[in-house]
C-alpha cells in the first residue's frame, strides 16, 4: 500500500531571503521525495483553506480576524517572528486542514505524512516563534468534534517545547500532550504539557534515543490513543543554529523509525509534521525533514 502524504504548492512562497525562517524547505522537500519516487501524483494529497468554524475550535475568532486582515500590531507582528503578507496567511489558513487531512487519512491507511505542520508555539490568541495557528491542537480538536476518535496523543519531539499546544488543551482530558525538548531553549516560559521532558544542552544520541523510546511508552500507557500524531522537528539537529542538542543526522533517522515501528506496532494509527528545523542550506534541511517519511515509507513497504 502506498504512503499517503499531503502538501500544497502554497507552502512556500516568495520571502525575504536574509530571514531566519527557511520558507523553501516545504516544497524543497516535495521535490526531494519525487525524485526518489516517495511523493507522486496518486500518493499525494493536496488540502484546501481551513474555514473559520474550524478555526475557532482552537483560536479567538478575533484573534483570526485581525491576522487575516492584517491588524495585528507591531508587538504582536514581532513575537510572530514572521512580516505579514497575503501570501502568508493564504499558506497559513491552508497548513491545519493540511495536518486534519492527514490525520485523516492515518485513520483509514494506518499512517501518513504531512509535509509541513508542528506549528506548535501558536497560542489560543496570539502568534508566537513563527507559528500562527495550532494546527496539532486544531486537528486533534476537530477529530474529537467530529467523533472519529476518542482520545488523541500529541508525540512532540521538536527541540523546543510545545507550549502552544499544552496551553491551548490544557482541559482537554481526551488530548494528551508529551513535549520532549531542550530545557535551556524558546520558549523561556514553558506551559505544563501533561508530560513534559526537559533535555539538558548538549545530550547525544544513545541518552536522547532512549529517553524518546521510554517517554513514548509512557505516553502510549497513559494515553491509550485512536491516534497519535508526531512532531518531527529535526532543530534536534546537533548544527542547527536553534538547538542545542547534539542529534546526529543517524540519530535523528533512528528516532523516526522507532517512534514508527512502536506506535504501529500497537496497531495504532499515527500521523506524521514536520516541525522545526533552521539550518540555512535549505536543501539539506529539506533532506532531514525528509527522514520520517522515508522511515513510514520504508515501515509501509515491510508489513505489506
Amino acid at each position: 500500500m502506498t504512503l499517503p502524504l499531503v502538501s500544497s504548492p502554497h507552502y512556500s512562497f516568495g520571502f525575504p531571503e536574509r530571514h531566519r525562517f527557511p520558507m523553501r524547505k516545504f516544497e524543497l522537500l516535495l521535490e526531494h521525495l519525487q525524485k526518489q519516487g516517495i511523493a507522486t501524483k496518486q500518493n499525494t494529497y493536496r488540502p484546501g483553506k481551513a474555514r473559520q468554524d474550524l478555526l475557532e475550535l482552537a483560536h479567538c475568532p478575533e484573534y483570526l480576524t485581525r491576522f487575516i486582515s492584517g491588524q495585528l500590531s507591531d508587538k504582536e507582528v514581532r513575537r510572530m517572528g514572521l512580516p505579514w503578507s497575503t501570501d502568508l496567511v493564504k499558506r497559513t489558513l491552508i497548513a491545519p486542514n493540511g495536518t486534519l487531512l492527514t490525520a485523516g487519512l492515518a485513520l483509514r491507511h494506518g499512517l501518513a505524512c504531512h509535509l509541513a505542520g508542528g506549528t506548535h508555539h501558536a497560542h489560543h490568541d496570539f502568534a508566537s516563534g513563527y507559528c500562527i495557528l495550532n494546527d496539532l491542537a486544531i486537528a486533534s480538536l476537530a477529530l474529537l468534534a467530529q467523533s472519529k476518535v476518542q482520545r488523541v496523543l500529541i508525540f512532540d519531539c521538536d527541540v523546543h517545547q510545545g507550549d502552544g499546544t499544552a496551553a491551548i488543551l490544557q482541559n482537554v482530558p481526551e488530548i494528551t500532550t508529551c513535549s520532549i525538548h531542550c530545557e535551556k531553549n524558546f520558549p523561556h516560559r514553558k506551559a505544563k504539557s501533561d508530560i513534559d521532558v526537559d533535555l539538558p544542552k548538549g545530550v547525544s544520541d544513545q541518552e536522547y534515543l532512549q529517553i524518546v523510546d521510554h517517554t513514548l511508552d509512557r505516553a502510549l500507557d497513559i494515553s491509550r490513543p485512536d491516534l497519535v500524531i508526531f512532531d518531527a522537528g529535526v532543530d534536534v539537529y546537533e548544527h542547527d543554529p536553534l538547538g542545542m542538542l547534539n542529534i546526529s543526522s543517524d540519530g535523528i533517522r533512528a528516532r523516526e523509525a522507532m517512534v514508527i515501528k512502536n506506535v504501529r506496532s500497537l496497531n495504532i494509527p499515527l500521523a506524521t509534521v514536520i516541525g522545526g528545523g533552521y539550518d540555512k542550506d535549505q536543501s539539506a534541511l529539506a533532506r532531514r525533514h525528509a527522514m520520517v517519511v522515508e522511515e513510514a515509507h520504508r515501515y509501509q513497504n515491510q508489513v505489506s
